[in-house]
Order: structure tokens, then sequence, then C-alpha cells
């Protein structure tokens, strides 16, 4: 066996992780020679493998293995559609401007920029934290960063600070102004005076048709889609409730300023999921199978205390304590844990916060995001909201259209209940434009109301009482009041919504960073640790030379491999094997097959995994089933080594 490769012997490089995502083209701005346009990026060859295959995993993990109904909804949406949902009254962010040059910055950021840096500042001159020294590469990137500057704080500042970023998504506009009035927050890249905060709407407006008379907007999100086709989802299901819908499609968020690469972009790929639910019953049949799923949670009361300590418990703990809402909340939160860690996150580098109060959703009830780690900070990956019955009532009630459940009951409700009988002939008669108001005065009355009635009119005559300046005087003639018994079989209802919506441009780029390492002996070769699972490339084929005589059995390999459902690529190019492995442990590929002349005369094949950088050997058929096998998870790298005997660098070849 190999030894254990240290991928901690140097501190994570950004300069070095984005060269290299840029030399592979992962991905990159778009518009780039026409000078780009901030926050939006093109996908090369391996990012997007990498997107479709982390999307591949999201579909089994969640659409197969929960039986959801997949949906493709427009993108360009009617404003009647956000009106209703609200997105246009409430969908934005608190910015302010630059009081000389009018740059334009996210309120939160620059509080959350400003303090961080005042606050590494006193770390450094403490000498609690050493500084890293910057290349001059280093600082031409940083040049827009808030300055550090070491200083020493008053003890109580430092508590201040560190109380006001535990909470900072909880505060309002006006909040954020007054902590930058209060602290004397600036441009970091001017040091000017900002204004105060105002809303910016982050949908992106446009019209459909050639008239310009149906206004609309780009989504931000997928869901309105899921509600709108709610009725034709609950029939295709055969009417039961519970049942999830899923999506994954493009959403747009004109950001006030996106500065960090793809965790803050304009056009962005989502996977949401919609789960409906009976709103007097929210347990999750498979709750219990996710019962034991460990958690790292940030709950809103320590959050509010000022603290950013997390707790580790069991989802059912969570649950059974009523940290976590209900068992659908729950069982979804422990689902994202379990795909999260599945295709690569580092389980200490990810947590679920709860939103606070002034920062929950106009329709949520409950939300937790999933936030993960990286050289940014902490950043909501997945949001996973209890949206209540908001969605669906709301679009109802403008559009007249019943987005209900109508559920047969197994043994009917019987009850009894006085009901008032007008004689509308006499009614319109006695009281003609008043006739409504006394029907919707006695509409309103309850049960009680209703017998105090009944025993009034049965001694004659009774007064009713509309308004403060209105009564009417009614008889028995003209009101009659009876007790009935009625007998309900069905049972109708709005059902809640449980919503686990994933940024997959964000799950992507920490997937990334969290991969990154770069070699113990040489800090120069960096190696993205991708899983087998997600990595673009799962082999690769290397012949040692271009001679003829390689084709045949590069092609046989390679069919092999196709056919056994393995994405291969042959790199024959003219550099040596060294390099031409290296390049590839830096696209995140996790083994590689090597063709010599041993291969050709003896059918041998050398099999190479990419961390630890050893070499197994075996015949052609032996290496390809067994690199099958590690690919699709069935086996791993020590169960290879015992199948296949160590290659000492020699092959006997005639």
């Amino acid at each position: 066996m190999a030894e254990p490769v240290n991928k901690t012997a140097h501190a994570f490089d950004k300069t070095r992780f984005e060269a290299l995502l840029n030399r592979r083209f992962f991905y990159a701005p778009a518009f780039e020679i026409y000078g780009g346009v901030a926050g939006l990026y093109d996908y090369g060859p391996a990012g997007s493998s990498l997107q479709a295959n982390i999307i591949s995993e999201w579909r089994k993990h969640f659409i197969i293995e929960d039986y959801m109904l997949e949906l493709d909804t427009t993108v360009m949406t009617p404003a009647s559609v956000f009106e209703t949902s609200g997105h246009v009254a409430r969908f934005a962010d608190w910015m302010v401007k630059d009081t000389k040059t009018g740059d334009v910055l996210r309120a939160d950021h620059l509080v959350k920029g400003v303090l961080e840096a005042r606050l590494a500042g006193d770390q450094e001159a403490r000498g609690v934290a050493a500084q890293p020294k910057d290349d001059e590469k280093d600082k031409k990137k940083k040049k827009k960063a808030a300055k550090t500057v070491a200083a020493v704080l008053p003890d109580e500042t430092v508590k201040e600070y560190e109380s006001i970023l535990a909470q900072l998504d909880n505060y309002s506009g006006p909040e954020l102004g007054e902590l930058c009035r209060k602290h004397n927050l600036r441009n970091p890249d001017t040091d000017n005076e900002v204004s105060e905060p105002q809303e910016f709407n982050l949908m992106f407006a446009s019209s459909i048709g050639p008239t310009g008379q149906h206004p609309g907007y780009l989504r931000p999100e997928t869901a309105q889609g899921h509600f709108l086709n709610f009725s034709r989802l609950l029939d295709y299901n055969n009417g039961r409730i519970p049942f999830a819908s899923a999506q994954i499609g493009r959403s747009f968020r004109n950001e006030i300023s996106p500065r960090a690469g793809l965790l803050r972009v304009r056009e962005f790929t989502m996977a949401e999921i919609e789960h409906f639910v009976d709103p007097e019953d929210k347990n999750h049949e498979k709750f219990a199978e996710a019962r034991n799923v460990e958690l790292t949670l940030l709950d809103k009361y320590t959050q509010v205390s000022g603290s950013s300590k997390v707790t580790k418990m069991t989802v059912g703990e969570a649950v059974d304590n009523g940290i976590i809402a209900n068992q659908t909340l729950g069982y979804f939160i422990a689902r994202i844990s379990q795909f999260l860690l599945k295709i690569g996150i580092n389980p200490e580098r990810l947590r679920f916060r709860q939103h606070m109060a002034n920062e929950m959703a106009h329709y949520a009830t409950d939300c937790w995001d999933a936030e993960i780690h990286n050289s940014t900070g902490w950043t909501e990956c997945v949001g996973c909201a209890d949206r209540a019955a908001y969605d669906l009532s709301v679009h109802s009630a403008r559009t007249g259209h019943p987005l209900v459940v109508r559920q047969a009951l197994k043994e009917p409700i019987i009850t009894e209940r006085e009901v008032a009988e007008f004689n509308k002939k006499l009614l319109g008669k006695t009281f003609k434009q008043d006739a409504g108001v006394l029907q919707k005065a006695v509409e309103s009355m309850d049960e009680a109301e209703l017998i105090r009635l009944k025993g009034e009119l049965s001694q004659g005559k009774a007064t009713i009482k509309a308004s403060e300046d209105k009564s009417f005087e009614i008889t028995p003639e003209l009101l009659t009041i009876e007790r009935k018994t009625f007998k309900q079989s069905i049972r109708e209802y709005t059902p809640n919504v449980i919503e686990p919506s994933f940024g997959l441009g964000r799950i992507l780029y920490t997937l990334l960073e969290h991969s990154f390492w770069a070699r113990e002996q040489d800090e120069e070769r960096g190696v993205l640790s991708l899983p087998p699972l997600v990595a673009p490339t799962k082999v690769l084929i290397v012949p040692l030379s271009a001679r003829e005589e390689f084709d045949p059995l590069v092609k046989e390999v390679s069919s092999k491999l196709r056919r056994a459902g393995v994405f291969s690529r042959v790199d024959d190019s003219n550099t040596s094997i060294g390099k031409r492995y290296a390049r590839n442990d830096e696209l995140g590929t996790p083994y590689g097959v090597t063709i010599d002349f041993a291969s050709v005369q003896n059918r041998t094949m050398t099999l190479r995994e990419r961390d630890t950088m050893s070499q197994r050997i075996g015949t052609i058929d032996d290496v390809i089933a067994t690199v099958t096998e590690l690919v699709f998870g069935t086996v791993d790298w020590a169960e290879a080594c015992r199948r296949l005997p160590a290659y000492d660098g020699v092959q006997a070849v005639d």
C-alpha cells in the first residue's frame, strides 16, 4: 500500500487555485474578449461535465430515490405572477452608494468586509495570527478588499463587532445604515462615506410580445412553475398527498455588486424541490431512515445572542426538541447533508444555519441554510424552507382557481350547527338596498350569537346591529334559524410546502475549493481530489507511444470502458507521461491507465491512482474490471491494491 498523502502540507493558495481553474477552463468570465460583464460566467468542458455529474447524482439522490415528479417550466414569467407571489414588492437587497464616486455596494457585504478587516487587524496587532506575505500578484488582486490595518481594538469593541457579524443577516436596511454611521464604515476602495441604504429589486424586468404591453420578468427562482401547475401535478399523482415535484433550470438575479466569482452571479442553475404535505401531518414516512444523521446546527437563538457556536446533534434529536420545526423539514435537511458529503464536500466545513426573524423570506415559517465554508467565509449553498400554504393560497385568491386537495375521509364527520335562512323575497321587499348589509351581519355571527338570536325570534322580534349607526328589526317570517345535521365525507385543504433549493454553481465552486491541494514535494503541482462520482473524466488512457501498433489496443480499452459506462479520455499528446498525468491531476481525473510496449506484447496494463500516484498492474481485462468498480464505488483503492500487484516500473518485453 502507498503511504498516506499529506494534503495539508501547504496552506490553501487562492491565487494558484484560480490559476488552475482558468488554465483548465473550468469556467471563465462571459464575453471576455468584449471586456466581460460582472456576474456572468461560461463553463468550459471540465466545468460543464462536473456540473452535469453533480446534476446526475442530484437526480438519483432526490428524484429517483424519493419518486419526485420532474418539471421543466418557463424562464420568462408574466409580471402578475410575481406581483401575486410578493417578489415585486419584497425580492430585494439593501444597497449603499459611495457619496463621491457613486459606486454601488451591497450594504450587508460592506459591513461584513470592513468589520472583518478591523478584527483581522486587531488579531495581527496582538500577534495572534501572523499575516501571510503576499507576492506582487496577490497585492494587485487584493487591492479591492477592505484594507487590514494592524491596530489593537478595545475588548468591548471586539465583542461588539463579533456580535454584529454573528447576526448580520438579521439587520434591516435602516439598521445597516445605523451601523455604517455608528462605526464609520466607508467604501474600502475609496475611503469615502456611503449613503443611507436603499432597497433594490433583484429581478430582471422584460416584456412579452412586440407591443410591450405585457410586462414580464426573468424568474429569480424556479418555484412558481411548481405552484401554478399544482392541480395538474396532483391529478398526475392520482390526487394523493404528500408528493414532491422537482426542477433543474436557469434563474436570474440582478445582483448589486457581484464580486465573488461563482458565489454571486446574475445567471445560474438551480435545482429545487417542492414537497406538498398535509398541514395537519408534517411527519415523513422515511424519517426513521434519516433520524440518526448527524448535523452541525447554528440555530436562530444562538445567533441572536451574538454567538456563532454550533451544536452537533442528530436530526431526530433536533426535531424531537423542536429545533427543526417538523419531520419533513428535518428529513430534507438530512438528505441535503448526505448529498453534499457524497459529492465531496468536507464535512468539517458544512453547517446548517437557521434563519432569524428579519431575514426570513416573506413566505417562510422556518428555514435552514446549508452553508459551506470557503476562502470567502460561510456561503449559503442550499436553502430548506417551510413555505406553509402561502404560495398556493395567494395564487388561488388572485386567479380564482382552487389550488386545493380534496380528500375522501375514511370515516365521515357528523356535525350539527345552527343555520340561518332568510325569506329572500320578503327580505328584499322590506329592506331594499340594506338587504345585503343585513345578510352579511347574520352570516358573520358565530354559533353562540345565532343561538341567542334564535331565542329572541322565538319571542316574536329581534334586533340586529350591523354597525355603530345601523340596526335592523326582524321577525320570524323574515328569518328562521334551525339546527341541522351535516355529514362531511370530503376534507378540502390547501397543502403546505417544504422547499429545498440548491444553488448548483455555489456547490460546484466550494467543491472545487475543498478538493484542491498541492503536492507536498512540489507546491506548484496542484491537484483536484474530486470523487469519481462527479469527476469530469473518470479514467485517463495514456498510450506511451504514438506508433500505429498501439492504436488497436487504445481503441479496445476505450471501447470497453465506454461499454462499461465509464467516461474516459485518451491523452496521446507528445508531452512526457508525467506531464500528462500532472495535467489530468489538475482536472480531477481519479484514475489513469498506461498502455506501453508490454501491453502490446503481454496484454498487461498499469493502473494509477491520482492522489497517491501509486500504480498497480494486471491484465487489460482485470484492470478494466477493477477501475470500473472503483468508478462506481463498489470497491475502494485498498481493495484494488489487494486485487492487483504493485507495479515496480519495469515490465518484461522481448
